[in-house]
């Protein structure tokens, strides 16, 4: 497993593999407190991450190595204009392995055709977001206790939203899964999202107002609209609204329906929610910790 820039780059088997793995390491995290002792993670964060840098941070530090890097192009020689190629020649000489963010798409792509250690695509503009789709997985996985036979429901910025591209993606390989597509019509999924599951015979379906579906679903996967995806402010103002998630909708929820976020939220889930036992997105955080600590096991090749 040299590099992973999209979820497909993993087979079935590799994802079962890494799952599997990091349900061991939940069971029994000191078993793994040393098995990347000496070993170096570079992050590698051209813009703003809490959630995604510090859990890679978490995983390498939990499996006895260390981090080095930074958390802002403005912290790094990308300032003085310095291209990712470059920038990743220079890492692979201090580091084992790398994550990377960056808000332009295919910038993972190019710095894994100039890296000579494995690279992970923390997440590139509107594109892909591999770990956050394996810490969805092992979430529904754990929770739901299968990945296929389900109904999910993807609501938010299905347009510009990374994650949702990456769940899609990976989730189109088990069988039985309907897709519900929840979106104001600004926002709907790429044509090249939607071609790619007409190809493959998925059963999905469109909707605009969440309550007509949500007594329908397994699984709610909730997005914001990620304001820093607009060049035009009177857009985002206009649709950062369009879906919030409270009580009242809840109530039209199936009792054992699960409802996950790849966070940060800004309004689309109400607080008062949080305390629902279907609401899962913190659960979903310390997934993603041990889910990335099995990935860099499995990338660096590390005997677990």
């Amino acid at each position: 497993m040299k590099h992973l820039i999209e979820p497909v780059d993993l087979t079935p088997q590799e994802v079962d593999e890494i799952l599997d793995l990091a349900e061991k390491i939940i069971a029994d995290p000191p078993a793994y407190s040393q098995k990347c002792r000496g070993k170096k993670l570079a992050t590698l964060f051209y813009e703003p991450s809490t959630r995604t840098r510090l859990s890679f941070e978490a995983a390498m530090l939990e499996l006895g190595g260390s981090v080095l890097g930074f958390s802002s192009a403005d912290s790094s020689s990308a300032m003085k204009g310095e291209s990712v190629a470059d920038t990743i020649r220079t890492v692979q000489c201090y580091a084992d392995i790398v994550a990377m963010r960056h808000p332009k798409e295919g910038s993972a792509k190019v710095a894994s055709l100039h890296a000579s250690i494995p690279v992970i695509n923390a997440g590139d503009g509107g594109h892909q977001h591999p770990t956050q789709t394996l810490t969805d997985l092992l979430t529904i996985r754990s929770l739901k206790g299968r990945l296929g036979q389900f109904t999910i429901g993807l609501c938010g910025d299905l347009t510009f939203g990374r994650t949702v591209h990456s769940l899609i993606r990976a989730l189109m390989r088990y069988e039985g899964i309907t897709f519900l597509l929840i979106s104001p019509k600004e926002l709907k999924i790429p044509d090249y999202i939607r071609a790619d599951m007409q190809r493959k015979g998925l059963a999905f379906r469109e909707a605009e107002r969440l309550e007509e579906v949500i007594g329908e679903l397994d699984v709610l996967y909730m997005t914001r609209v990620q304001r820093e995806r607009f060049f035009n402010e009177e857009d985002y103002v206009r649709l950062r609204d369009s879906y919030i998630l409270d009580g009242e909708k809840m109530e039209l929820a199936r009792q054992d329906m699960i409802v996950l976020h790849p966070l940060p939220r800004v309004n689309e889930i109400a607080t008062e929610v949080d305390s629902d036992p279907r609401a899962c997105y913190f659960k979903q955080v310390l997934y993603g910790k041990y889910v990335r600590m099995a990935l860099i096991l499995k990338m660096l090749g590390v005997e677990a």
